[in-house]
């Protein structure tokens, strides 16, 4: 059986086609759907159009692959803004399947199945998967022991606190403690065996760390990033402007904007948990969603 899993984020678009043993097809493109939600509660119509001519080549991918099941979610900026239901319409006249309004809960957990199919051996483990409009922090062992949605994530922190490149170390630093304080009650039963990033945040600041010509799946999966590391990357991107951010090679330039928005994140967040380093995983929602499918 094949089946096609399709991710509508705040940020990016994904698809995966996959029976389950190898993949089919792995597409991303940044379309920047959310930017603005936070502030106007209204997509851009710009970006919607833009998302929507992107689903409607993944409709087609689909099709030519011959996927038998098919699911598409949207998270936090469908969530949140006023037109989400009408962005819906379109979005299943453009993909050709309706795509599920999630809530956190249900994000959180598709996340956690899709990241710790690979890393069964660290069990209790912690994901954080960082979106664009919002973080899940999901800790389990065998079944789902904690789970809680922030609504804080790289587009969103930026639209509210990181509105020039280079950023201010003013700014930063409000940053640091907005996503520090959203992150406050953010309480883990346990101590994990390991945290497992996924999503694109983790993965561009690993390949970054990673100091790769170009970006690399296979490098990046399983690589590690420390909290030092993480650090230091705020800090290199705060200094450089999205021109500049956009060029560093492994990196996807329509990312540049959120970047350091989603570092920020990503540093509150290991602080949040008391750990010291974050195992970054090319396996995530869009994984859990397709191994949803094949159940």
């Amino acid at each position: 059986m094949i089946v096609a899993a399709v991710d509508i984020g705040t940020n990016s678009i994904r698809l995966l086609v996959t029976d389950g043993d190898r993949d089919l097809h792995r597409g991303v493109e940044v379309t920047g759907l959310g930017t603005g939600v936070d502030a106007t509660g209204r997509f851009d119509p710009e970006r919607v159009a833009e998302t929507l001519a992107v689903l409607e080549r993944y409709g087609t991918v689909m099709g030519r692959l011959g996927a038998d099941r098919r699911r598409a979610v949207a998270t936090s900026a469908a969530r949140d803004a006023e037109d989400g239901p009408a962005f819906v319409d379109r979005a299943e006249a453009a993909l050709g399947i309706r795509p599920e309004i999630i809530d956190g809960g249900t994000e959180a957990a598709l996340s956690f199945d899709g990241a710790t199919a690979r890393y069964r051996q660290c069990l209790p483990a912690t994901v954080v998967d960082i979106g664009g409009g919002s973080t899940e922090f999901v800790h389990g062992h065998g079944h789902i022991a904690y789970a809680t949605s922030i609504d804080l994530g790289s587009v969103r922190l930026t639209d509210r606190e990181l509105p020039d490149r280079p950023a201010s170390g003013q700014q930063v630093e409000a940053a640091r403690v907005a996503a520090a304080s959203a992150f406050a009650d953010v309480h883990v039963p346990g101590v994990p065996g390991c945290v497992i990033g996924v999503a694109g945040t983790f993965t561009s600041l690993a390949a970054i760390t990673l100091g790769l010509a170009t970006y690399d799946r296979s490098r990046v999966d399983g690589s590690v990033l420390t909290a030092q590391d993480l650090t230091v990357l705020v800090a290199d991107l705060a200094a450089k402007s999205i021109e500049e951010t956009a060029a560093i090679p492994s990196l996807d330039p329509k990312r540049a904007p959120v970047l350091l928005g989603g570092a920020v994140v990503a540093e509150a967040a290991l602080r949040a948990l008391g750990a010291d380093r974050v195992i970054v995983s090319e396996h995530d929602l869009l994984d859990g969603i397709a191994l949803s499918l094949l159940s």
